[in-house]
């Protein structure tokens, strides 16, 4: 296992070293405690809201499940930091130095480094120039999940039959099998996927769901051990690489997706990718492949409108489920494909599909660059350009291109056909990127896509993105060193804008906007600096 793979943050070559000798039996004078076992995270996605209300905020957990079974808490925000990209870490065995507690003796210990303790191999190896193109371990081949169904003691409904259930994993246009073979590019397939139930919980709703400062909250780990045990006799858990629960009643407002454990087959604690479906998840595609995506280990996406909101980008699953989709008969929201970072982060994106720009290389360049969504490509459905690499490979800012269009099972519904950025940071989120000032609430807008004669530059003013034609089987960029214009006109602001003066502004002075800085009222500058969300129409 190579270590350095793992690096996070400043210090943290020093860190890995300590963590390999104290592995060793080496005493460490850096880090009090280093524990190992298996890196759980939890993602509970509220129901959708009703109209004129504003949505519940995403929750996330993240615990340490140990060898004898007993489980510690790790504080996310200080996970996040400690790990780099912690989600690469899902549902692998890993090793958390933990340095010393606060004065007060009920501090908790503060999460000095996380990394993997296992021997999978990463696709890539991280760099401080190219921290970001390294992929997680691979998830292919076949990744057999099981549905069951589970109802609470006082409820007696069963809101869908075991048929239902069962196609749900069919290889069909609209279903599960089909989808993940085409948004992996055929590097998984459910086969062997199968559902059970209605199987009966021997506790009432309240009994699993339960008060916590005032608001609902579901145990997680009895709903599992639960419906798992009642299941037990029936399903056999050990041949499988997921399970996807159902439950008959609504939980604690959210459906639930990452990895748990219970006691079954025998076994003391058999650990594997779970997920928590109420009735308004399972009866759509959409959230329920949200979900799945989060037992695969993926992340929620984002877009830069700089609020708290991680359910307004339309252009990935894992992000915005229910905007922009197709609809079906039979189950609801069709899932979208999830962005190319995601595809990425399983090792699905194939590296003679991948082109990576790094901040020295200035040469110009014409890139075709295929659809997303098409199998079989033979030009690039991503690229990269990498800003100032740093000490941290993981502080490295990267943006990804890739082609979208709305055409297909899954993409029918798209805004549009357009080339989609996003900027990878913040512990491997990826966030849409918006020329509009301000950014919209939700990224189907104008500003969010970037069409024939638009142009983007980085904040860097390193790399100039022009969308030169679009293609039978996606767009041909342009991409260098930006260049001085030679029309005497100014620049015209992306179509869409949504900048609260449509007076061109002359003074370049600078407005805040979400993470970003963007010249006012869209503008963006003939010479100087580049900024972020600059994208023009050259006459």
């Amino acid at each position: 296992m190579d270590m350095k793979t793992s690096a996070t943050t400043g210090r943290a070559w020093a860190i890995v070293a300590t963590l390999v000798l104290a592995t060793a039996g080496v005493a460490s004078a850096q880090a009090q405690t280093i524990e190992q076992g298996l890196l759980q995270l939890e993602w509970g996605d509220p129901a959708p809201a009703p109209p004129g209300q504003a949505r519940a905020k995403s929750r996330f957990n993240a615990h340490l499940v140990k060898d004898d079974g007993s489980r510690i808490a790790l504080d996310p925000v200080q996970a996040r930091r400690a790990a780099g990209d912690l989600y690469v870490l899902a549902n692998r065995r890993v090793a958390v130095a933990f340095g010393a507690t606060g004065k007060a003796m009920s501090a908790a210990p503060s999460i000095e480094a996380i990394v993997p303790a296992d021997r999978t191999a990463q696709s890539a190896q991280a760099s401080a120039v190219t921290a970001r193109v390294a992929a997680a371990a691979p998830i292919n081949g076949v990744t057999r999940w099981v549905t069951v169904m589970c109802k609470f003691s006082d409820i007696a409904t069963e809101q869908m039959a075991l048929p239902f259930f069962q196609s749900q994993y069919g290889e069909g246009v609209g279903q599960l099998g089909h989808y993940w073979r085409e948004v992996s590019y055929n590097k998984i397939n459910l086969t062997g996927s199968s559902a059970y139930g209605w199987f009966d919980l021997s506790q009432p709703r309240s009994y699993y769901i339960t008060q916590e400062n005032g608001k609902d909250k579901a145990d997680l780990r009895k709903l599992f051990a639960d419906c798992g045990a009642a299941a037990d006799p029936t399903v056999d858990f050990a041949s499988v690489q997921g399970v996807n629960m159902m439950f008959n009643g609504d939980l604690d407002g959210y459906a639930w997706g990452g990895g748990s454990c219970a006691p079954l087959e025998g076994r003391a604690s058999l650990c594997t990718r779970v997920t928590w479906n109420p009735p308004w998840s399972f009866s759509n595609l959409a959230p329920l492949a949200h979900e799945m995506g989060h037992g695969y280990g993926l992340p929620h996406s984002d877009n830069s409108d700089g609020d708290d909101d991680t359910y307004d980008n339309p252009w990935d699953v894992m992000s915005d489920g229910w905007s922009n989709v197709v609809r079906d008969a039979t189950y609801g929201a069709r899932p979208k494909h999830i962005n190319i970072f995601q595809r990425h982060r399983l090792s699905w994106v194939d590296a003679a599909r991948q082109q990576v720009l790094t901040l020295g290389d200035i040469a110009t360049r014409q890139i075709a660059l295929d659809y997303a969504h098409l199998a079989g490509s033979s030009n690039v459905q991503m690229l990269v350009l990498s800003l100032s690499p740093q000490a941290d490979p993981y502080a490295t800012v990267v943006y990804t291109l890739e082609a979208r269009k709305r055409e297909g099972a899954y993409e029918g519904s798209l805004a549009g056909d357009a080339v989609i950025i996003h900027k990878i940071q913040a512990s491997g989120t990826a966030y849409s990127v918006d020329a509009d000032v301000p950014p919209a609430n939700t990224s189907n807008n104008e500003g969010s896509m970037f069409k024939v004669g638009e142009r983007w530059l980085t904040p860097e003013g390193t790399h100039a993105v022009t969308v030169t034609a679009q293609t039978p089987t996606g767009f041909l960029l342009t991409v260098g060193p930006p260049r001085v214009m030679s029309s005497p006109n100014p620049p015209l602001l992306k179509p869409g804008g949504t900048s609260a003066s449509s007076t061109p502004s002359t003074t370049g002075t600078q407005v805040e906007v979400g993470r970003t800085r963007t010249p006012a009222a869209g503008r963006c500058p003939t010479s100087g600096v580049a900024r972020e969300g600059c994208a023009i129409r050259e006459r």
